[in-house]
Protein backbone atom coordinates (compact mmCIF):
# COMPACT_ATOMS: atom_id res chain seq x y z
CA UNK A 1 0.00 0.00 0.00
CA UNK A 2 1.14 3.52 -0.87
CA UNK A 3 -0.47 6.93 -0.47
CA UNK A 4 -0.56 9.90 -2.83
CA UNK A 5 1.27 11.88 -0.17
CA UNK A 6 4.13 9.33 -0.24
CA UNK A 7 4.23 9.37 -4.05
CA UNK A 8 4.35 13.17 -4.09
CA UNK A 9 7.28 13.05 -1.67
CA UNK A 10 9.11 10.77 -4.11
CA UNK A 11 8.31 13.21 -6.93
CA UNK A 12 9.69 16.03 -4.78
CA UNK A 13 12.91 14.06 -4.18
CA UNK A 14 13.18 13.21 -7.86
CA UNK A 15 13.10 9.43 -7.44
CA UNK A 16 9.48 8.59 -8.39
CA UNK A 17 9.12 5.73 -10.87
CA UNK A 18 6.83 6.80 -13.70
CA UNK A 19 5.88 4.60 -16.66
CA UNK A 20 3.52 4.98 -19.60
CA UNK A 21 0.37 2.88 -19.76
CA UNK A 22 1.76 0.88 -22.70
CA UNK A 23 4.81 -0.09 -20.59
CA UNK A 24 2.89 -1.33 -17.56
CA UNK A 25 1.49 -4.67 -18.87
CA UNK A 26 4.93 -6.21 -19.39
CA UNK A 27 6.22 -4.99 -16.02
CA UNK A 28 3.18 -6.38 -14.23
CA UNK A 29 3.30 -9.73 -15.99
CA UNK A 30 6.98 -10.19 -15.06
CA UNK A 31 6.37 -9.60 -11.35
CA UNK A 32 2.99 -8.23 -10.18
CA UNK A 33 4.03 -7.48 -6.60
CA UNK A 34 7.26 -5.81 -7.62
CA UNK A 35 5.46 -3.68 -10.24
CA UNK A 36 2.88 -2.56 -7.67
CA UNK A 37 5.61 -1.80 -5.15
CA UNK A 38 8.10 -0.01 -7.38
CA UNK A 39 5.97 1.83 -9.94
CA UNK A 40 4.52 5.03 -8.52
CA UNK A 41 2.60 6.52 -11.43
CA UNK A 42 1.22 5.28 -14.76
CA UNK A 43 0.55 8.00 -17.34
CA UNK A 44 -2.35 7.63 -19.75
CA UNK A 45 -3.36 9.65 -22.80
CA UNK A 46 -5.99 10.31 -25.41
CA UNK A 47 -6.39 12.77 -28.28
CA UNK A 48 -9.63 12.88 -30.21
CA UNK A 49 -12.67 14.92 -31.14
CA UNK A 50 -14.57 15.90 -28.00
CA UNK A 51 -17.56 17.95 -29.14
CA UNK A 52 -18.77 18.67 -25.62
CA UNK A 53 -15.97 21.16 -25.01
CA UNK A 54 -15.75 24.93 -24.90
CA UNK A 55 -14.42 28.05 -23.20
CA UNK A 56 -15.68 30.78 -20.89
CA UNK A 57 -14.37 34.17 -22.04
CA UNK A 58 -14.42 37.57 -20.34
CA UNK A 59 -13.85 40.43 -22.79
CA UNK A 60 -13.82 43.37 -20.38
CA UNK A 61 -16.01 46.46 -20.90
CA UNK A 62 -15.63 48.95 -23.74
CA UNK A 63 -16.36 52.62 -23.15
CA UNK A 64 -19.26 53.25 -23.01
CA UNK A 65 -20.04 49.79 -21.60
CA UNK A 66 -22.25 47.18 -23.20
CA UNK A 67 -24.45 44.30 -22.03
CA UNK A 68 -23.92 41.85 -24.86
CA UNK A 69 -27.10 40.19 -26.06
CA UNK A 70 -25.44 38.35 -28.93
CA UNK A 71 -21.75 37.96 -29.72
CA UNK A 72 -19.78 36.42 -32.59
CA UNK A 73 -16.10 35.50 -32.77
CA UNK A 74 -14.95 35.16 -36.37
CA UNK A 75 -18.69 34.86 -37.16
CA UNK A 76 -19.14 31.93 -34.76
CA UNK A 77 -21.83 32.74 -32.22
CA UNK A 78 -21.14 32.30 -28.52
CA UNK A 79 -23.70 32.16 -25.71
CA UNK A 80 -24.01 35.44 -23.77
CA UNK A 81 -26.77 34.69 -21.26
CA UNK A 82 -24.25 34.73 -18.40
CA UNK A 83 -23.25 38.35 -17.74
CA UNK A 84 -22.64 41.60 -19.57
CA UNK A 85 -19.30 40.75 -21.19
CA UNK A 86 -18.96 37.03 -20.42
CA UNK A 87 -19.64 34.37 -23.05
CA UNK A 88 -19.36 30.62 -23.50
CA UNK A 89 -18.07 29.48 -26.87
CA UNK A 90 -18.94 25.87 -27.70
CA UNK A 91 -16.55 23.83 -29.81
CA UNK A 92 -19.39 22.41 -31.92
CA UNK A 93 -20.92 25.77 -32.93
CA UNK A 94 -20.58 26.28 -36.73
CA UNK A 95 -19.70 29.55 -38.39
CA UNK A 96 -22.57 31.60 -39.81
CA UNK A 97 -20.72 32.38 -43.03
CA UNK A 98 -18.50 29.31 -43.54
CA UNK A 99 -20.67 26.52 -42.18
CA UNK A 100 -18.82 23.34 -41.26
CA UNK A 101 -15.51 24.63 -42.63
CA UNK A 102 -14.96 26.68 -39.48
CA UNK A 103 -16.50 26.69 -36.03
CA UNK A 104 -16.06 27.10 -32.31
CA UNK A 105 -13.23 24.58 -32.15
CA UNK A 106 -11.29 26.52 -34.78
CA UNK A 107 -11.81 29.82 -32.91
CA UNK A 108 -10.46 28.18 -29.75
CA UNK A 109 -7.41 26.95 -31.67
CA UNK A 110 -6.86 30.43 -33.15
CA UNK A 111 -7.00 31.97 -29.68
CA UNK A 112 -4.46 29.49 -28.32
CA UNK A 113 -2.25 30.23 -31.35
CA UNK A 114 -2.30 33.94 -30.34
CA UNK A 115 -4.04 34.90 -33.61
CA UNK A 116 -6.26 37.97 -33.87
CA UNK A 117 -9.97 37.15 -33.71
CA UNK A 118 -12.79 39.43 -34.81
CA UNK A 119 -15.40 40.20 -32.17
CA UNK A 120 -18.84 41.51 -33.09
CA UNK A 121 -21.57 42.07 -30.50
CA UNK A 122 -25.06 43.56 -30.35
CA UNK A 123 -27.16 44.63 -27.37
CA UNK A 124 -30.53 46.16 -26.49
CA UNK A 125 -29.03 48.94 -24.37
CA UNK A 126 -29.74 49.86 -20.76
CA UNK A 127 -29.20 52.91 -18.58
CA UNK A 128 -25.99 51.46 -17.15
CA UNK A 129 -24.94 49.72 -20.38
CA UNK A 130 -25.99 52.17 -23.13
CA UNK A 131 -23.85 50.83 -25.97
CA UNK A 132 -25.73 48.75 -28.56
CA UNK A 133 -22.94 47.60 -30.88
CA UNK A 134 -19.25 46.86 -30.73
CA UNK A 135 -16.84 45.46 -33.29
CA UNK A 136 -13.12 44.96 -32.71
CA UNK A 137 -10.27 42.48 -32.91
CA UNK A 138 -8.57 40.78 -30.00
CA UNK A 139 -6.13 38.06 -29.03
CA UNK A 140 -6.22 35.72 -26.08
CA UNK A 141 -3.89 38.07 -24.19
CA UNK A 142 -6.51 40.84 -24.43
CA UNK A 143 -9.01 38.68 -22.51
CA UNK A 144 -9.31 38.93 -18.75
CA UNK A 145 -10.06 35.23 -18.49
CA UNK A 146 -10.12 32.38 -20.98
CA UNK A 147 -11.17 29.26 -19.13
CA UNK A 148 -11.62 25.93 -20.86
CA UNK A 149 -14.59 24.14 -19.34
CA UNK A 150 -15.56 20.87 -21.02
CA UNK A 151 -18.85 19.27 -19.91
CA UNK A 152 -17.97 15.86 -21.35
CA UNK A 153 -14.51 14.46 -22.08
CA UNK A 154 -12.75 11.09 -22.11
CA UNK A 155 -15.64 8.71 -22.76
CA UNK A 156 -14.51 5.47 -21.15
CA UNK A 157 -15.55 3.12 -23.94
CA UNK A 158 -16.74 4.04 -27.41
CA UNK A 159 -18.79 1.87 -29.72
CA UNK A 160 -17.44 1.31 -33.23
CA UNK A 161 -19.58 2.26 -36.24
CA UNK A 162 -20.55 0.57 -39.49
CA UNK A 163 -23.19 1.32 -42.14
CA UNK A 164 -25.49 -1.37 -43.58
CA UNK A 165 -27.42 0.96 -45.91
CA UNK A 166 -26.84 1.48 -49.62
CA UNK A 167 -25.78 5.11 -49.22
CA UNK A 168 -22.88 6.99 -47.62
CA UNK A 169 -23.60 8.26 -44.10
CA UNK A 170 -21.92 11.30 -42.53
CA UNK A 171 -21.92 10.87 -38.76
CA UNK A 172 -20.08 12.01 -35.63
CA UNK A 173 -18.17 8.74 -36.07
CA UNK A 174 -16.91 9.98 -39.44
CA UNK A 175 -17.89 8.99 -42.96
CA UNK A 176 -19.37 5.49 -43.16
CA UNK A 177 -19.32 3.82 -46.56
CA UNK A 178 -22.37 1.84 -47.73
CA UNK A 179 -22.87 -1.92 -47.48
CA UNK A 180 -20.56 -2.38 -44.48
CA UNK A 181 -17.42 -1.33 -46.34
CA UNK A 182 -15.62 0.35 -43.41
CA UNK A 183 -15.60 0.52 -39.61
CA UNK A 184 -14.69 3.68 -37.69
CA UNK A 185 -13.77 3.60 -34.03
CA UNK A 186 -12.63 6.07 -31.36
CA UNK A 187 -10.57 5.87 -28.19
CA UNK A 188 -6.99 4.84 -27.54
CA UNK A 189 -7.56 1.42 -26.01
CA UNK A 190 -5.04 0.27 -23.41
CA UNK A 191 -3.60 3.77 -22.89
CA UNK A 192 -6.97 5.51 -22.52
CA UNK A 193 -7.39 7.24 -19.10
CA UNK A 194 -10.71 5.79 -17.92
CA UNK A 195 -9.89 2.33 -19.26
CA UNK A 196 -6.96 2.29 -16.81
CA UNK A 197 -9.16 3.26 -13.86
CA UNK A 198 -12.54 1.71 -14.71
CA UNK A 199 -13.72 1.77 -11.08
CA UNK A 200 -12.82 5.49 -10.78
CA UNK A 201 -10.78 4.65 -7.72
CA UNK A 202 -8.17 7.36 -8.30
CA UNK A 203 -10.03 9.71 -10.67
CA UNK A 204 -12.55 12.08 -9.13
CA UNK A 205 -13.35 15.70 -8.38
CA UNK A 206 -10.08 17.55 -7.89
CA UNK A 207 -7.84 15.11 -9.81
CA UNK A 208 -5.05 17.07 -11.49
CA UNK A 209 -4.68 16.19 -15.19
CA UNK A 210 -2.85 17.14 -18.37
CA UNK A 211 -5.29 19.21 -20.45
CA UNK A 212 -4.24 20.40 -23.89
CA UNK A 213 -0.66 21.11 -22.82
CA UNK A 214 -1.56 22.75 -19.49
CA UNK A 215 -2.37 21.48 -16.03
CA UNK A 216 -6.11 21.12 -15.52
CA UNK A 217 -8.46 19.41 -13.12
CA UNK A 218 -11.44 17.08 -13.11
CA UNK A 219 -14.39 19.12 -11.84
CA UNK A 220 -17.01 16.37 -11.79
CA UNK A 221 -18.67 13.62 -13.77
CA UNK A 222 -19.29 14.51 -17.39
CA UNK A 223 -22.65 14.70 -19.08
CA UNK A 224 -24.03 11.31 -20.15
CA UNK A 225 -21.88 9.75 -17.40
CA UNK A 226 -22.95 6.09 -17.43
CA UNK A 227 -20.55 3.86 -15.46
CA UNK A 228 -23.13 1.05 -15.22
CA UNK A 229 -22.78 0.59 -18.98
CA UNK A 230 -18.99 1.10 -19.03
CA UNK A 231 -19.28 4.66 -20.39
CA UNK A 232 -18.04 6.92 -17.61
CA UNK A 233 -17.16 10.51 -18.56
CA UNK A 234 -15.48 13.46 -16.85
CA UNK A 235 -15.95 17.23 -16.89
CA UNK A 236 -12.65 19.12 -17.08
CA UNK A 237 -11.34 22.64 -16.58
CA UNK A 238 -8.09 24.47 -17.34
CA UNK A 239 -6.52 27.81 -18.25
CA UNK A 240 -6.76 28.26 -22.03
CA UNK A 241 -3.94 30.84 -21.93
CA UNK A 242 -1.50 28.11 -20.87
CA UNK A 243 -2.51 25.59 -23.53
CA UNK A 244 -0.76 24.59 -26.74
CA UNK A 245 -1.96 23.91 -30.29
CA UNK A 246 0.26 20.82 -30.15
CA UNK A 247 -2.47 19.19 -28.06
CA UNK A 248 -5.57 21.07 -29.22
CA UNK A 249 -6.99 21.42 -32.72
CA UNK A 250 -10.20 22.63 -34.33
CA UNK A 251 -11.77 20.02 -36.59
CA UNK A 252 -14.40 19.56 -39.28
CA UNK A 253 -16.23 16.26 -39.39
CA UNK A 254 -17.35 16.06 -43.06
CA UNK A 255 -21.10 16.32 -43.51
CA UNK A 256 -21.70 16.37 -39.75
CA UNK A 257 -20.29 19.48 -38.10
CA UNK A 258 -17.35 21.05 -36.28
CA UNK A 259 -15.54 19.90 -33.16
CA UNK A 260 -12.34 20.23 -31.14
CA UNK A 261 -9.58 17.67 -30.79
CA UNK A 262 -8.68 17.67 -27.10
CA UNK A 263 -5.56 16.10 -25.57
CA UNK A 264 -5.95 14.67 -22.07
CA UNK A 265 -3.50 12.76 -19.91
CA UNK A 266 -4.36 11.44 -16.47
CA UNK A 267 -1.74 10.09 -14.03
CA UNK A 268 -2.86 6.93 -12.25
CA UNK A 269 -1.17 6.60 -8.82
CA UNK A 270 -0.26 2.96 -8.11
CA UNK A 271 -1.55 2.74 -4.55
CA UNK A 272 -1.95 -1.04 -4.44
CA UNK A 273 -1.65 -4.20 -6.49
CA UNK A 274 -5.26 -4.07 -7.70
CA UNK A 275 -4.74 -0.65 -9.29
CA UNK A 276 -1.49 -1.91 -10.80
CA UNK A 277 -3.36 -4.84 -12.32
CA UNK A 278 -5.96 -2.56 -13.89
CA UNK A 279 -3.28 -0.39 -15.50
CA UNK A 280 -1.73 -3.54 -17.00
CA UNK A 281 -4.70 -4.01 -19.33
CA UNK A 282 -3.98 -4.83 -22.98
CA UNK A 283 -5.94 -4.10 -26.14
CA UNK A 284 -6.93 -7.77 -26.47
CA UNK A 285 -8.69 -7.45 -23.10
CA UNK A 286 -10.80 -4.43 -24.10
CA UNK A 287 -14.02 -5.27 -25.91
CA UNK A 288 -16.47 -2.98 -27.66
CA UNK A 289 -19.46 -3.34 -29.97
CA UNK A 290 -19.74 -2.53 -33.64
CA UNK A 291 -23.10 -0.80 -34.09
CA UNK A 292 -25.08 -0.33 -37.29
CA UNK A 293 -25.37 3.42 -37.81
CA UNK A 294 -27.63 2.73 -40.77
CA UNK A 295 -30.42 2.72 -38.20
CA UNK A 296 -31.09 6.28 -37.02
CA UNK A 297 -32.71 5.11 -33.79
CA UNK A 298 -31.02 5.73 -30.45
CA UNK A 299 -30.64 2.00 -29.83
CA UNK A 300 -28.63 0.69 -32.76
CA UNK A 301 -28.30 -2.99 -33.73
CA UNK A 302 -25.11 -4.74 -32.61
CA UNK A 303 -23.29 -6.24 -35.59
CA UNK A 304 -20.41 -7.82 -33.67
CA UNK A 305 -18.36 -7.55 -30.49
CA UNK A 306 -14.63 -7.06 -31.06
CA UNK A 307 -11.46 -6.20 -29.16
CA UNK A 308 -9.34 -3.08 -29.59
CA UNK A 309 -6.54 -5.35 -30.78
CA UNK A 310 -8.73 -6.34 -33.72
CA UNK A 311 -9.72 -2.73 -34.40
CA UNK A 312 -6.11 -1.50 -34.32
CA UNK A 313 -5.08 -4.35 -36.66
CA UNK A 314 -6.74 -2.49 -39.53
CA UNK A 315 -9.37 -5.07 -40.41
CA UNK A 316 -12.24 -7.00 -38.87
CA UNK A 317 -14.20 -9.89 -40.37
CA UNK A 318 -17.96 -9.39 -40.66
CA UNK A 319 -19.75 -12.51 -41.97
CA UNK A 320 -16.48 -13.81 -43.51
CA UNK A 321 -15.94 -10.48 -45.24
CA UNK A 322 -12.81 -8.44 -44.44
CA UNK A 323 -13.78 -4.88 -43.46
CA UNK A 324 -11.24 -2.06 -43.10
CA UNK A 325 -11.06 -0.24 -39.76
CA UNK A 326 -10.01 3.38 -39.15
CA UNK A 327 -9.23 5.09 -35.82
CA UNK A 328 -10.67 8.52 -35.14
CA UNK A 329 -8.27 9.20 -32.25
CA UNK A 330 -4.56 9.84 -32.68
CA UNK A 331 -2.24 7.34 -31.01
CA UNK A 332 0.78 9.41 -32.08
CA UNK A 333 -0.36 12.51 -30.16
CA UNK A 334 -1.63 10.38 -27.27
CA UNK A 335 1.84 8.89 -26.82
CA UNK A 336 3.31 12.42 -26.81
CA UNK A 337 0.83 13.34 -24.07
CA UNK A 338 1.84 10.36 -21.93
CA UNK A 339 5.51 11.12 -22.43
CA UNK A 340 5.10 14.85 -21.69
CA UNK A 341 3.15 14.11 -18.52
CA UNK A 342 5.80 11.60 -17.50
CA UNK A 343 8.51 14.25 -17.97
CA UNK A 344 6.58 16.81 -15.91
CA UNK A 345 6.27 14.38 -13.02
CA UNK A 346 9.90 13.27 -13.17
CA UNK A 347 11.10 16.88 -13.27
CA UNK A 348 8.95 17.81 -10.27
CA UNK A 349 6.66 20.12 -12.25
CA UNK A 350 3.50 18.06 -11.71
CA UNK A 351 2.22 16.64 -8.43
CA UNK A 352 -0.71 14.30 -7.87
CA UNK A 353 -3.84 15.36 -6.01
CA UNK A 354 -6.21 13.48 -3.79
CA UNK A 355 -9.73 13.49 -5.17
CA UNK A 356 -12.02 15.50 -2.90
CA UNK A 357 -15.11 13.60 -4.01
CA UNK A 358 -15.66 10.35 -5.87
CA UNK A 359 -17.60 10.35 -9.11
CA UNK A 360 -20.97 8.56 -8.96
CA UNK A 361 -20.83 4.89 -9.91
CA UNK A 362 -24.42 3.66 -9.69
CA UNK A 363 -25.85 5.70 -12.58
CA UNK A 364 -26.85 5.04 -16.17
CA UNK A 365 -27.64 7.50 -18.95
CA UNK A 366 -31.35 7.74 -19.78
CA UNK A 367 -33.09 8.76 -23.01
CA UNK A 368 -35.20 11.89 -23.35
CA UNK A 369 -38.79 11.48 -22.19
CA UNK A 370 -41.17 12.14 -25.09
CA UNK A 371 -44.86 12.92 -24.73
CA UNK A 372 -45.53 12.27 -28.42
CA UNK A 373 -43.82 9.49 -30.34
CA UNK A 374 -42.54 10.15 -33.85
CA UNK A 375 -44.28 7.91 -36.41
CA UNK A 376 -42.29 5.37 -38.37
CA UNK A 377 -41.99 5.04 -42.12
CA UNK A 378 -44.13 1.91 -41.95
CA UNK A 379 -46.98 3.84 -40.36
CA UNK A 380 -46.94 6.59 -42.99
CA UNK A 381 -45.87 4.95 -46.25
CA UNK A 382 -48.15 4.12 -49.18
CA UNK A 383 -48.48 0.35 -49.34
CA UNK A 384 -50.19 -0.02 -52.73
CA UNK A 385 -47.17 0.74 -54.88
CA UNK A 386 -47.40 1.04 -58.63
CA UNK A 387 -44.41 -0.79 -60.09
CA UNK A 388 -42.95 -1.77 -63.43
CA UNK A 389 -40.73 -4.53 -64.82
CA UNK A 390 -37.31 -3.91 -66.40
CA UNK A 391 -38.63 -5.36 -69.67
CA UNK A 392 -41.59 -2.99 -69.87
CA UNK A 393 -41.62 -0.45 -72.66
CA UNK A 394 -41.19 3.28 -72.26
CA UNK A 395 -44.75 3.81 -73.57
CA UNK A 396 -46.26 1.49 -70.93
CA UNK A 397 -44.52 3.26 -68.10
CA UNK A 398 -45.43 6.69 -69.49
CA UNK A 399 -49.09 5.67 -69.30
CA UNK A 400 -48.68 4.54 -65.68
CA UNK A 401 -47.11 7.88 -64.72
CA UNK A 402 -49.83 9.94 -66.43
CA UNK A 403 -52.85 7.82 -65.40
CA UNK A 404 -51.80 7.65 -61.75
CA UNK A 405 -50.48 11.23 -61.53
CA UNK A 406 -47.15 10.15 -60.08
CA UNK A 407 -43.59 11.22 -60.80
CA UNK A 408 -41.60 7.99 -60.39
CA UNK A 409 -42.05 4.24 -60.48
CA UNK A 410 -39.98 1.57 -58.68
CA UNK A 411 -38.75 -1.22 -60.97
CA UNK A 412 -38.96 -4.75 -59.52
CA UNK A 413 -38.14 -8.24 -60.76
CA UNK A 414 -40.41 -11.29 -60.59
CA UNK A 415 -39.51 -11.85 -56.89
CA UNK A 416 -40.55 -8.26 -56.06
CA UNK A 417 -36.94 -7.28 -55.36
CA UNK A 418 -36.17 -3.67 -56.16
CA UNK A 419 -33.77 -3.41 -59.11
CA UNK A 420 -34.14 0.24 -60.07
CA UNK A 421 -36.34 3.31 -60.33
CA UNK A 422 -37.47 5.54 -63.18
CA UNK A 423 -38.80 9.12 -63.08
CA UNK A 424 -40.81 11.23 -65.51
CA UNK A 425 -37.60 13.10 -66.31
CA UNK A 426 -35.93 9.79 -67.21
CA UNK A 427 -38.84 9.07 -69.56
CA UNK A 428 -38.50 12.47 -71.22
CA UNK A 429 -34.79 11.87 -71.85
CA UNK A 430 -35.52 8.33 -73.10
CA UNK A 431 -37.98 9.58 -75.71
CA UNK A 432 -35.49 12.20 -76.90
CA UNK A 433 -32.80 9.51 -77.24
CA UNK A 434 -35.19 6.95 -78.82
CA UNK A 435 -34.77 4.38 -76.03
CA UNK A 436 -37.28 1.52 -75.89
CA UNK A 437 -36.90 -0.46 -72.64
CA UNK A 438 -36.87 0.57 -68.99
CA UNK A 439 -33.69 -1.39 -68.27
CA UNK A 440 -31.86 0.98 -70.62
CA UNK A 441 -32.72 4.12 -68.65
CA UNK A 442 -33.60 3.16 -65.07
CA UNK A 443 -31.46 4.26 -62.13
CA UNK A 444 -30.02 1.16 -60.47
CA UNK A 445 -28.53 2.76 -57.33
CA UNK A 446 -31.78 3.59 -55.59
CA UNK A 447 -32.11 5.61 -52.38
CA UNK A 448 -34.36 3.53 -50.11
CA UNK A 449 -35.91 3.59 -46.63
CA UNK A 450 -36.85 0.99 -44.02
CA UNK A 451 -40.27 0.60 -42.45
CA UNK A 452 -38.95 0.74 -38.86
CA UNK A 453 -37.21 4.11 -39.36
CA UNK A 454 -38.72 7.30 -38.01
CA UNK A 455 -40.10 9.66 -40.63
CA UNK A 456 -37.52 12.26 -39.54
CA UNK A 457 -34.83 10.01 -41.02
CA UNK A 458 -36.78 9.58 -44.25
CA UNK A 459 -37.40 13.34 -44.47
CA UNK A 460 -33.68 13.98 -43.97
CA UNK A 461 -32.91 11.51 -46.78
CA UNK A 462 -35.32 13.20 -49.21
CA UNK A 463 -33.80 16.58 -48.40
CA UNK A 464 -30.21 15.31 -48.63
CA UNK A 465 -30.63 13.75 -52.08
CA UNK A 466 -33.20 16.29 -53.34
CA UNK A 467 -35.76 13.64 -54.26
CA UNK A 468 -39.52 13.44 -53.74
CA UNK A 469 -39.88 9.87 -52.53
CA UNK A 470 -38.05 6.66 -51.68
CA UNK A 471 -39.12 3.01 -51.99
CA UNK A 472 -39.44 1.15 -48.69
CA UNK A 473 -37.83 -2.29 -48.41
CA UNK A 474 -38.07 -5.11 -45.88
CA UNK A 475 -35.08 -7.01 -44.49
CA UNK A 476 -34.98 -9.20 -47.61
CA UNK A 477 -34.77 -6.16 -49.91
CA UNK A 478 -38.32 -6.70 -51.17
CA UNK A 479 -40.51 -3.71 -51.99
CA UNK A 480 -43.26 -3.17 -49.42
CA UNK A 481 -44.17 0.49 -49.92
CA UNK A 482 -43.12 4.00 -50.88
CA UNK A 483 -42.87 7.17 -48.81
CA UNK A 484 -43.19 10.62 -50.35
CA UNK A 485 -42.83 14.21 -49.23
CA UNK A 486 -46.63 14.39 -49.36
CA UNK A 487 -46.96 11.40 -46.99
CA UNK A 488 -44.65 13.08 -44.47
CA UNK A 489 -46.37 16.47 -44.70
CA UNK A 490 -49.82 14.88 -44.42
CA UNK A 491 -48.84 13.02 -41.24
CA UNK A 492 -47.26 16.16 -39.87
CA UNK A 493 -50.51 18.08 -40.39
CA UNK A 494 -52.48 15.34 -38.67
CA UNK A 495 -50.19 15.57 -35.63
Amino acid sequence: MKSIKEINERIRRGDAVVVRADEMPELFEENPKRAAREVDVVTTGTFGAMCSSGVFLNFGHPDPPIKMQRVWLNEVEAYTGIAAVDAYLGAAQPSEDRGFEYGGGHVIEDLVARKEVNLRATAYGTDCYPRKKVETTLTIDDLNQAIMFNPRNCVQRYNAAINSTDTILHTYMGTLLPNQRNINFAGTGEISPLINDPELETIGVGTRIFLCGAQGIVVGEGTQHSPKTGRSTIATKGNLKEMSTEFLSGATIPGYGVSLFVGIGIPIPILNEKIAERTAIRNEDIKTKILDYGTPKREKPVIKEVTYKELFSGEVYIDDKKVRTSPLSSLKVSFRIMERLKEWIQEGDFFLTEKIRSLPRDVEVRPMRLRKMVPTVGEVMTRDVITANPEDSIEEVSELLVNNEIDQIPIVNEENNLVGIVTSWDITKAVAKHKKKLKEIMTRDVITSRKDEYIDAAARRLEKYKIGSTPVLDDEKKLIGIITVTDIIRRGVKK
